[in-house]
């Protein structure tokens, strides 16, 4: 007995719609790893279409189809492939695809060389209608020390975790790691998962004599990617979890190069 197919009903509002699809589905996927080949972890992926205004509605079910044809194989290699997939199957003229995810580095404290795993949280988006697009970001934990503190106070100054997301996009590929290294090295002081206290000092030490407002850490790695040349746009934000006040900091900058 043939089901009937709502979905492919059509509709008289002549509304089209821009993203319509299925969000949130935790998914394995492996990432380039510029140290191991690659790494495997565990995707939070977004999947969308347009939908043409004569169309009642999309077929959700083929998007997790979709993802099971490329299980064990979803990369940032796949997914013009997986966005064709999405365009083919879903009779789609554009198709979005997201992916946020945890990126694990081992990092070696400043002094003591004690070894640890850094997670980021990085992102990878992409789409394709006429033409593709792809873009690479991520999050990365920070410390700034506050320049106006350390002016004014006797002794000592505040200082605060904060975080510096970026966003890229670039016509020759860019390491995660990276790009994450550059990012660090415009703050007060970089941020590890373990220290010894000999690393603590000299970490204080290093944001106490590198203090950074929030404008001057956006500024600082508004100048560390515009001299990368594989970079042709890119989008900073920083946000100071301040220390001493019920608020945070935040700075943003974008900026399209060339």
């Amino acid at each position: 007995m043939s089901m009937p197919d709502l979905q492919n009903r059509p509709d008289g509002r002549n509304i089209s719609i821009d993203k319509v699809g299925v969000k949130d589905i935790r998914y394995p996927i492996v990432v380039q790893d510029k140290n191991r080949d690659w790494q495997s972890t565990v995707a939070r992926i977004n999947m969308y279409v347009d939908l043409p205004h004569h169309f009642k509605g999309t077929h959700m079910s083929r998007f997790i189809e979709i993802l099971n044809q490329y299980h064990g194989e979803i990369s940032i290699e796949r997914m013009d492939t997986i966005l064709q997939g999405m365009k083919d199957h879903l009779e789609a003229s554009r198709a979005h695809l997201e992916f946020d995810f945890p990126y694990f580095i081992e990092k070696q404290a400043p002094v003591s060389r004690a070894r640890s795993l850094m997670e980021y949280q990085c992102q990878m988006i992409g789409s394709l209608g006429e033409s593709s697009d792809f873009i690479l970001g991520v999050t990365v934990p920070v410390t700034s020390l506050c320049p106006c503190s350390r002016e004014i106070s006797a002794r000592g100054a505040h200082n605060q975790r904060s975080e510096i997301s970026v966003q890229i996009r670039y016509n020759e590929h860019v390491w995660i790691e990276d790009l994450i290294e550059w990012i660090e090295s415009c703050a007060s002081a970089p941020v590890y998962s373990l220290l010894k206290r000999e690393d603590e000092k000299a970490l204080t030490e290093q944001a106490y004599d590198n203090p950074m407002f929030v404008e001057d850490i956006v500024r600082e790695v508004t100048l560390k990617l515009s001299a990368v040349p594989k970079i042709t746009w890119f989008k900073i934000q920083c946000e100071n979890f301040e220390s001493i006040h019920n608020h945070s900091a935040y700075a943003q900058v974008e900026r399209k190069i060339g």
